[in-house]
């Protein structure tokens, strides 16, 4: 899905100010080329589409090293190219510097915020929507907001589709975002609620498995949808099919209630009072800010690995089998399999040991990678790990989570403590790009930044309780 949203930004991105008379669009493709399979590919054929439409030529360049960011901005501005379009983290801290220069010219970043006012960044708010959802589950009840936040993110999906300019999908995807980040927040809370404690790691991490789930579905629907349909149709029939899962809020209606601990604790806050900013009272506050701290470890640690990792692989090794069905099948399987292998071993061995174990492998795991000389047909099978421990490092999150806020603010500090590391987490590749750019090796940046996230989930996870077997108590 992401790749047909980024085929549509980048034709909107380069329509915005097509009217203008002295239109020259360009577009600055990220390490791996054009023809990548993946997010480059996906901007070109924006880029073509945008050409099609207005019979506007533009330019474009691939860079072969992170070294060629600013000089191929640089040179595009200063040839007096207008706008400028480019895809991803990676880019952040080299238009920074540019767009500064260049005062008077148009840059689009999508996927990244470059706070300058002749930058477009296109950003979606998951973490906002996660936080939020949270807070209301605390008041308004765990299955009425889970409803909500379905259908409000299946709406705006289905929306998307019928979309005809870059300020359009703009705004529908940042509200459909909203939905996506509170689905999370409040079914991982609601589900922790639902399962007696000896079994709750294993019910929230096989949750937490339907994301490799529905990655695959989506892999699969991507390629039949984009076979059977002409591009023009098929972006569009890819954001309608998103109404699917409002389907779902008919059983939750009739089958799911909330759980009574929940109840229970509505009823004593009615009583006693309570506040979704209690979670940063005194007594609270070290769990929030541990808890926080662990989050944006992990999320710092997967953005790093899974997008310069393969870059590197591409770009420095040579390899080529990154870009094939193949290899996204492995990394799918190793996904879905480290989701619940780390769910038993969380109810096993509890949470603390499951988290070092796989955030030890996960570093190591990554190193390697840098490291040893890897064919393509080794490369193939060693998707399988990669998937496995990234996936692994989540699976305990809800669960864990979900025990140690007490009952009355169980939603409100789930939500913020999960959200606020995706927000943070997404500062990790800029920082390999730019320790790459003459600091050091893009294999070592990778390295560094991989190893200090995940100690850093060590760290805050070896100050913080062990919580299998957890009751949970009303109210508290």
């Amino acid at each position: 899905m992401k790749k047909t949203l980024l085929t549509l930004l980048a034709t909107a991105a380069m329509s915005a100010t097509a009217f203008a008379a002295d239109i020259k669009p360009a577009i600055i493709y990220d390490l791996g080329g054009k023809f990548d399979k993946s997010f480059n590919e996906a901007a070109f054929n924006g880029a073509e589409k945008f050409k099609t439409e207005t019979g506007i030529e533009y330019r474009d360049f691939e860079i072969a090293n992170d070294a060629q960011r600013e000089q191929a901005l640089r040179r595009f501005a200063g040839d007096g190219n207008n706008p400028i379009v480019m895809a991803g983290f990676s880019w952040s801290a080299a238009l920074e510097k540019v767009a500064a220069e260049y005062p008077d010219t148009k840059f689009a970043i999508i996927d990244m915020v470059v706070d300058k006012p002749n930058v477009r960044s296109v950003v979606f708010k998951e973490e906002e929507g996660g936080w939020l959802a949270g807070i209301l589950a605390d008041r308004l009840g765990r299955v009425r907001v889970l409803q909500i936040t379905i259908v409000w993110f299946s709406f705006f999906t289905f929306l998307s589709g019928f979309t005809n300019s870059f300020e359009q999908l703009l705004v529908t995807r940042a509200l459909q975002g909203l939905g996506f980040g509170g689905e999370w927040a409040v079914g991982s809370v609601l589900i922790g609620e639902m399962i007696r404690a000896q079994h709750r790691g294993k019910a929230v991490g096989m949750v937490q498995s339907g994301w490799a789930v529905g990655w695959g579905l989506a892999a699969v629907t991507f390629a039949v949808v984009f076979s059977v349909l002409p591009e023009h149709i098929a972006w569009r029939a890819m954001f309608w099919l998103g109404v699917l899962p409002a389907l779902l809020v008919f059983y939750i209606r009739r089958n799911v209630k909330d759980p009574e601990v929940f109840q229970a604790t509505r009823a004593r806050v009615k009583e006693a009072g309570g506040h979704f900013l209690d979670i940063f009272k005194p007594e609270l506050l070290r769990v929030t800010l541990l808890g926080s701290l662990m989050t944006t470890g992990m999320m710092s640690g997967y953005y790093a690995v899974t997008i310069w990792v393969p870059t590197y692989l591409k770009t420095v090794r040579n390899l080529s089998v990154l870009n094939t069905g193949a290899y996204t099948f492995m990394i799918i399987v190793g996904s879905f399999i480290g989701y619940v292998v780390a769910a038993y071993l969380s109810d096993h061995l509890g949470r603390r040991k499951t988290f070092f174990l796989f955030a030890a492998g996960t570093a190591i795991v990554a190193v390697l990678y840098t490291l040893l000389p890897i064919s393509d047909q080794a490369m193939l099978f060693l998707g399988f790990p990669l998937g496995f421990f990234l996936s692994g490092n989540f699976s305990g999150v809800g669960a864990f989570l979900t025990e140690l806020f007490p009952s009355r603010v169980r939603g409100s500090g789930q939500g913020f403590v999960y959200n606020v590391g995706r927000g943070l987490g997404a500062f990790s590749p800029p920082l390999v790009g730019y320790l790459s750019t003459g600091v050091m090796s893009l294999a070592s940046a990778i390295g560094m930044v991989t190893g200090l996230a995940f100690a850093t989930v060590v760290l805050t996870v070896f100050f913080l309780p062990e919580t299998r077997g957890k009751e949970l108590a009303v109210y508290d």
